[in-house]
């Protein structure tokens, strides 16, 4: 339609929201498998902090969770825990990135995944050769972007809460299996 020589849009197509980019890698369980490769079993279970600990927690390794509590699951062979398998949502730029951090009896890190991503940019966090850079981490590090874990171009919000989840994560671990 033209008034006076100007093309007339009609709103509707002005308003049409960009395009959500929400994928989901693999499951809960896919994941555990792939931490845990011997376990018969993943028993769903309730990381009990109090109040206090939680405080503790959000001070040494603050980060942009949907939920306070991360769900958890102890990986099981033979009657016997193997570790744990923690999954979480960190805040990408806007919306949430879910993601798997399996910690070891010893309470190092043996692997990291990316569950599901709803973000348009900053997906190359699923890249096995940066998340593997948390393999092997124990529950006293640090973690630092740009020290500890490097940065990627581009990516580097998702990067960031990545790395403040899996952190705080190791906190969560460390608060609810200390002797």
């Amino acid at each position: 339609m033209s008034i006076s020589g100007w093309s007339v849009v009609p709103v509707a197509v002005l308003a049409v929201p960009a395009p959500a980019f929400a994928v989901q890698y693999m499951t809960m369980e896919q994941a555990g498998q792939l931490a845990f490769p011997g376990a018969e079993n993943f028993v769903s279970t309730r990381v009990s902090l109090s109040s206090a600990q939680w405080r503790e927690i959000d001070r040494e390794a603050p980060a942009m969770v949907s939920a306070r509590e991360p769900r958890a699951w102890a990986a099981v062979a033979a009657g016997q825990p193997m570790g744990y398998l923690y999954v979480d949502e960190v805040l990408g730029k806007q919306l949430f990135i879910t993601y798997a951090v399996a910690m070891g009896m010893d309470g190092h890190v043996r692997r990291v995944e990316i569950l599901d991503y709803r973000e348009t940019h900053g997906f190359e966090v699923r890249n096995p050769r940066w998340l593997k850079q948390f393999a092997g981490v124990g529950e006293n590090s640090r973690l630092e972007l740009n020290k500890d874990i490097k940065n990627i171009s581009g990516a580097t919000l998702s990067c960031r809460h990545v790395t403040e989840g899996v952190r705080r994560l190791l906190a969560v671990h460390r608060a609810a299996h200390a002797a």
